[in-house]
């Protein structure tokens, strides 16, 4: 696939890392020299430099035979204007833009076929509020991500002693929940990987990813620590794109305190919002922590532009008394290193987005994608296809398929059904699959599982149904 991804920032650079490995043709647009070199130096593309919405550089780039466009510079206008020059002059087919500004979002209609040629809208504010939105939502979890429209969800969350299920072997979870549909599709424990079966035993301190119908969440979570009471005093520092909606998406629901250092920020969220408090000042002033109650906070969330300062809020409030804080952080390097005995919970925007991205590029009916762990990992939702003897997959029993070590089917989804995976269940065509990739170098195996074929595939056969005790 030829991709030409417009922007080399924090965004552009992290899609075109978790693109460069799986054999695609990427061409880079940016306006800065030095940054092209060191990204060539790094992987195996092409760059050019330049204005990305000008028709003379799109056509370097190579737009007229490109298949797909993601414009993701810092500038809303830039993004829009490129999506709208590739599809009327290059008629570039998949074209993806990220849009920033609410006042834009606002408007869907302008952007389909008939307004700006944009076939997908990516906003990271709004993917950020929602993965907020989850976390508030799950006491003590460390995500909380959608599939299959809500009605599954995969949560991590950290064991801790005393939790039923810790230091118990997994297959005891459905031993005390039996009518659950919830399995534990990973577990990382100090960092490494340990791909689960019934026997593993579960650890304090593991990072248990598991996956579980959405009413079933707390339940499951119940097993692996103690469910923290519900969240109700909120502060967040920062007024800017996401501290604004997240605001405006919570205010109704819990008390919500927003904390901006800019004066005509501040007035100008504060006109805008109806249930939050603004405050002007700096989050990491203590005075200002402690005169608004710091200490009764349940959860403190440091989501400006500036990482740093992020952190460092984050850390003071913690310090203070906060029941629990989390920091937006977008680069890297510093998500691998804050403490996390100093900072409960590290968001990163370009993970969010790239999953949000990634759905559009991957082969095969791939619905969903979450990209986890620094991008190492992939959570997926994939639709079967296909009929026994023209796919890998349908019409088998789980126990039948060749299933690579390191995935792991966590659940199914039929119709508006949610099923528990066993060795016995039979795929069947139009399924919903969430599956865990310990190593997101598996996808192009897992896209070739879902994917109907025209010639006849060998299956094993199914064997005879077992017989009841």
């Amino acid at each position: 696939m030829k991709i030409i991804i417009l922007g080399a920032g924090q965004v552009g650079s992290s899609v075109l890392g978790s693109l460069a490995s799986e054999a695609n043709d990427i061409v880079v647009i940016d306006t800065q020299p030095a940054v092209l070199r060191d990204l060539q130096d790094r992987y195996d593309i092409s760059t050019v430099q330049g204005n990305a919405a000008h028709p003379t550089v799109l056509a370097k780039a190579g737009a007229a035979e490109a298949d797909m466009l993601i414009a993701v510079t810092s500038d809303d206008e830039t993004n829009m204007l490129a999506c709208q020059v590739a599809g009327t002059l290059f008629k570039v087919p998949k074209k993806i833009a990220r849009v920033r500004a609410i006042e834009y979002l606002s408007y869907p209609e302008i952007f389909g076929p008939n307004a700006i040629s944009i076939d997908v809208v990516i906003s990271p504010e709004q993917i950020v509020t929602r993965f907020i939105e989850r976390l508030l939502e799950y006491p003590g979890a460390s995500q909380v991500l959608d599939f299959a429209d809500g009605k599954v969800r995969l949560a991590s969350v950290r064991a801790h002693r005393g939790g039923p299920l810790v230091g118990r072997e997994i297959k005891e979870l459905h031993q005390h929940m039996p009518n659950v549909h919830a399995r534990i599709t990973a577990i990382f424990r100090k960092g490494q990987p340990i791909i689960p079966n019934g026997k593993v035993i579960i650890e304090a301190d593991d990072d248990v990813f598991f996956v579980a119908s959405s009413e079933e969440i707390k339940d499951v979570m119940s097993e692996l620590c103690e469910v923290d009471k519900p969240y109700k005093r909120l502060i967040f520092a920062g007024g800017g794109h996401i501290g604004k909606r997240v605001a405006q998406a919570l205010e109704n629901r819990y008390q919500v305190k927003v904390i901006e250092k800019n004066p005509r920020r501040a007035k100008k969220i504060a006109a805008e919002l109806s249930n939050t408090v603004v405050l002007l000042g700096d989050a990491s002033d203590k005075e200002l922590l402690i005169s608004e109650n710091i200490e009764s906070t349940d959860v403190f969330c440091a989501i400006t532009n500036e990482d740093e300062a992020n952190i460092l809020s984050a850390m003071l409030a913690k310090r203070l008394g906060a029941r629990r804080v989390i920091s937006l952080v977008n680069k890297s390097a510093y998500a691998d290193i804050v403490d996390a005995s100093l900072v409960d919970l590290v968001i990163s925007p370009q993970q969010s987005t790239i999953g949000c991205l990634l759905r559009h590029v991957r082969k095969g009916d791939v619905v969903q994608v979450h990209s986890l762990r620094h991008g190492e990992a992939e959570a997926i939702e994939a639709i079967a296809h296909g009929t026994r003897g023209h796919s890998e997959i349908v019409g088998q029993r789980i126990d039948q398929i060749k299933i690579p070590f390191g995935v792991v089917m966590g659940a199914l989804v039929r119709g508006e059904e949610v099923l528990q995976v066993h060795h016995d269940t039979i795929i069947e065509d139009g399924d919903h699959v969430i599956l865990f990739l310990h190593d997101k170098k598996l996808i192009r195996v897992v896209e070739k599982m879902f994917q109907a074929s025209a010639t006849p595939v060998i299956t094993s056969p199914l064997p005879p149904p077992e017989e009841e005790d």
